[in-house]
């Protein structure tokens, strides 16, 4: 193809970063003006005003990509009218193995040692369960989910995914209904939070669902800050409900100084670095690629946006 006969690509807002149009012009695209453009990268992941004036200049565009797997700033945007991607799978690898790191910190105590100032106590050494041989609920059944349960292959554990479209997934023992969430949480050594941020996972995790949690049990969430009711987990924390929390996302975010979740001895806080940008470019760099030569082909795209779901 020509490059007079490449998709011509729009690249947004005009903050976004070279690379960007290096993965654009590497997959084929030649990178036009909005007003030009048959599809467009949008780089921007907390700017939806942003997004709407960029879409009303790039009129023509029939493809729109999102940096992110979470959507949830730009729902009110997405329509029928262009096919949406984001990038849904993009980072699975990397918060995958921060999700396993987070569970064996938190079964093993290491959270309790690590702020130890003096050799551990007899008390102190009784501390710690084995991930092996578990039991881990993971709500969510995408690319996060897919990666968790390949590397937890090795442990032997039990894994029960809970997603909004049941499923065989290799390496899982249970596939159960969204709505059947509350479920899955009795029994689980570990239990993640990888899914969508949606009207219906919005505060999933609350007092309630705590209380079904074992006591031993570690929460580990690496979605959204809002699946969780953070005052209501702040006190199953103080109270011993659960084990503990490993939270790479919090409500609010970022979590201000002084918030009680920073004191707790049972919680860790790591600042959404579940995948660093030094993780997230070259992974956003290939899927743009790869998208744009689809676009290029008429190709199925990856990472295709359910429009009425929202996400």
């Amino acid at each position: 193809m020509s490059r007079t006969d490449a998709p011509r690509i729009a690249l947004a807002p005009d903050s976004a970063p070279e690379w960007l149009a290096d993965a654009i012009s590497d997959g084929g695209g030649h990178l036009v003006p909005l007003a030009e453009a048959d599809g467009m990268i949008w780089a921007d992941a907390h700017d939806p005003a942003g997004l709407a004036a960029a879409l009303r200049e790039a009129s023509s565009a029939r493809w729109i990509q999102l940096p992110f797997a979470g959507i949830e700033n730009f729902v009110d945007h997405i329509d029928d009218d262009r096919v949406w991607t984001c990038g849904k799978g993009v980072y699975a690898e990397p918060v995958a193995e921060m999700v396993l790191a987070m569970a064996l910190m938190g079964l093993r105590g290491l959270h309790t040692y690590s702020r130890s100032t003096t050799w551990s106590t007899a008390e102190q050494r009784d501390v710690g369960r084995n991930l092996l041989g578990g039991s881990v609920t993971i709500l969510g059944g995408g690319g996060i989910a897919e990666q968790l349960v390949r590397l937890l292959q090795p442990f032997r554990c039990r894994i029960t995914v809970v997603r909004a479209h049941v499923q065989h997934m290799d390496g899982v023992d249970d596939v159960l209904e969204g709505d059947q969430y509350a479920d899955a949480l009795a029994g689980a050594d570990v239990v993640v939070l990888a899914l969508p941020l949606t009207d219906e996972t919005e505060a999933i995790i609350g007092r309630s669902e705590l209380e079904l949690m074992e006591n031993h049990a570690w929460l580990v969430n690496v979605a959204r800050g809002r699946h969780v009711v953070t005052d209501e987990l702040v006190d199953a924390l103080n109270d011993g409900i659960i084990g503990g929390a490993v939270l790479d996302v919090t409500d609010p975010e970022p979590l201000p100084d002084g918030h009680p979740l920073w004191s707790l001895p049972n919680c860790v806080i790591t600042p959404h670095v579940g995948n660093t940008p030094a993780m997230a470019i070259p992974l956003l760099a290939e899927r743009v690629r790869a998208n744009v030569r689809r676009f290029c082909d008429g190709d199925e795209l990856i990472g295709l946006i359910d429009v009425e779901s929202g996400y």
